[in-house]
C-alpha cells in the first residue's frame, strides 16, 4: 500500500470516529427506534473507500472473493452475487426453466407451491416465468406453513416449491425437502431473512436445490443493495451464472481472454464454427451482477456475521421475556427443532382484544418506535395479483388474520437494551390502559 493511500485510509478512520463521537445517546420518545437497519463500522467505511480508490467499479476480484467466502460460510459449493435479493429469486426460478434441464425443466403453466402471506419477490418470479403459484396458508405464532399443507397442495402440474423462512424463523424445511425429493420437485429456500438460522442442527439454505439471500440494509448483512444465489448443484450453478451474465454461454470473467483455451473452437446454434465464445448466448438472460464496491462492503460485513446473529437472538429473547405476560397479543414462537436468526419480532393482536392493531401501531409510532407489517399479508388480496393465474389450497384464514392484525418490531443489532426496554414498557402501558 502506498504511503499516500495509507494516509487517506487513516483519514477515513478518523472521519468515522469523529462522526461517531457526535452521535447523541438514546432519548425515549425522541430517538427513532428503527425496526431494521444496517450496522456499519469503521472497517466498513474503509472497505468502501479502498474499493473506490482502486476504481473497482464492476464485478471483479472482490466479488469473486465474496462469493467463495460466503459459499463456505453457508456450506454451499457455489454462490453467485447479484444486484438484489429480488434478482436472486428471479434467477433461481428462471434457472428451473432452462433447456439444459431437459425433461425436468419447468414450462409455462407448471405450478410452484408457495405461501400467501409473504413478500412479493418470492412469488413474482413464478408469474414472470409464465408459471402458476399455488398458495397455502401459514400458522400463527411461527408464521410459516407446514409440510402437511404443502403435501395437500401437490397436484399433477406441481414442479417446484419456493418458500421464505418467515422473519428468520425456519419453516419445516427438512420435512418439505423430503416431500420435494419424494415427488421429484425442486425446492428453493428464500433465505433472505434467515441467514444463520438452523433447523435440525443444519443451516437453513442447505436443504434446497437453491437458496437465496438479500443484502439490502434491513438484512443480516448489507452491501446497500445486493443478493446471492447459492447451490451445491454445479449444473444449476452454471445455469444461474449464464442467466445473470446476459445469458452468455462463456464462463470467462469479463476482461479475461481465452481462459478456457477454447474461445474460438465452439460451434453452437447456427453460428459459424469458431464464433467468439464470449459472444455466444445460450439463455435469454439478464445483467444482474453486483459491483466490486458492494462486494468490498460485503466482505467487511461478513467478518461480523456471527456477532450480528447473536445480537438478533439476544434482542428477540429480551422482547419475548418482557412481553411474556401481556394479554391480547399472540407472541411469536420458534418452529420446533429450530434455532432462528431472527429478522424481526412479530405480534398479532387477538381478535377479542379491546384494541386494534392500528391503534397499537399508532401509539408505538407516536413514541418513535418503528413498526412494519408482515410484508404483504395475503398477497391474493393485492391489486397486482387479483387477475393473475393462481391456485389456493384450503382457506387462507391465517393469512387474512395477518393482513388485518399482525405487525412486527425490530431486533436488529443496532438496538440497545435501553431501547428494547422502552419498547416493552410502551406496549405494556398501552395494553394496561385498555384493560
Amino acid at each position: 500500500m502506498s504511503d499516500h493511500r495509507a494516509l487517506m485510509l487513516d483519514e477515513v478512520r478518523k472521519y468515522h470516529q469523529e462522526r461517531e463521537e457526535g452521535v447523541s445517546g438514546f432519548v425515549p420518545g425522541v430517538t427513532e427506534i428503527w425496526p431494521s437497519g444496517a450496522v456499519l463500522d469503521e472497517e466498513d467505511r474503509v472497505a468502501l473507500v479502498e474499493a473506490a480508490l482502486e476504481m473497482r467499479i464492476a464485478a471483479g476480484r472482490s466479488s469473486r472473493k465474496f462469493e467463495s467466502a460466503f459459499a463456505r460460510k453457508l456450506k454451499r459449493r457455489k454462490a453467485h452475487l447479484t444486484n438484489s435479493g429480488s434478482s436472486a429469486n428471479l434467477l433461481a426460478v428462471s434457472a428451473l426453466t432452462s433447456h439444459l434441464l431437459e425433461d425436468r425443466r419447468l414450462r409455462p403453466g407448471d405450478e410452484i407451491i408457495t405461501v400467501a402471506a409473504g413478500f412479493p419477490t418470492t412469488v413474482n418470479p413464478i408469474l414472470q416465468n409464465g408459471l402458476v403459484p399455488v398458495f397455502v396458508d401459514v400458522e400463527l405464532g411461527t408464521y410459516n406453513t407446514t409440510a402437511e399443507r404443502v403435501a395437500q397442495a401437490i397436484g399433477p402440474r406441481t414442479r417446484a416449491i419456493i418458500i421464505a423462512h418467515a422473519l428468520g424463523n425456519p419453516f419445516e424445511v427438512a420435512e418439505i425437502a423430503e416431500l420435494a425429493a419424494e415427488h421429484e420437485l425442486f425446492l428453493i429456500e428464500d433465505n433472505c431473512d434467515a441467514v444463520g438460522s438452523m433447523y435440525d442442527g443444519k443451516l437453513t439454505g442447505t436443504f434446497g436445490d437453491f437458496s437465496t439471500v438479500s443484502f439490502y440494509p434491513a438484512h443480516h448483512l448489507t452491501m446497500g443493495e445486493g443478493g446471492c444465489v447459492l447451490t451445491s448443484n454445479l449444473a444449476l450453478a452454471r445455469i444461474v451464472e449464464s442467466l445473470r451474465d446476459w445469458g452468455r454461454d462463456c464462463w470467462c470473467e469479463p476482461g479475461e481472454n481465452d481462459k478456457c483455451l477454447k474461445r474460438f473452437q465452439y460451434q453452437m446454434g447456427t453460428l459459424p464454427m469458431g464464433y467468439d465464445h464470449k459472444y455466444i448466448f445460450s439463455h435469454v438472460g439478464y445483467n444482474l451482477k453486483a459491483t466490486d464496491i458492494q462486494a468490498a462492503l460485503g466482505l467487511s460485513q461478513l467478518t461480523k456475521l456471527d456477532g450480528f446473529v447473536a445480537a438478533r437472538k439476544r434482542n428477540w429473547q429480551r422482547l419475548r421475556d418482557g412481553l411474556q405476560d401481556v394479554p391480547h397479543l399472540v407472541l411469536p414462537e420458534a418452529t420446533p427443532r429450530s434455532d432462528p436468526s431472527w429478522f424481526g419480532f412479530v405480534l398479532t393482536v387477538a381478535p377479542d382484544a379491546p384494541f386494534t392493531r392500528a391503534t397499537l401501531v399508532d401509539f408505538l409510532e407516536s413514541r418513535k418506535i418503528g413498526t412494519r407489517r408482515l410484508f404483504a399479508g395475503n398477497l391474493t388480496r393485492h391489486p397486482a395479483y387479483i387477475n393473475q393465474p393462481y391456485r389456493a389450497v384450503g382457506d387462507l384464514t391465517n393469512s387474512d388474520i395477518i393482513t388485518e392484525q399482525t405487525f412486527w418490531i425490530g431486533v436488529y443489532p443496532g438496538l440497545t437494551d435501553e431501547m428494547l426496554d422502552y419498547v416493552i414498557a410502551s406496549v405494556k402501558e398501552f395494553v394496561q390502559a385498555r384493560g
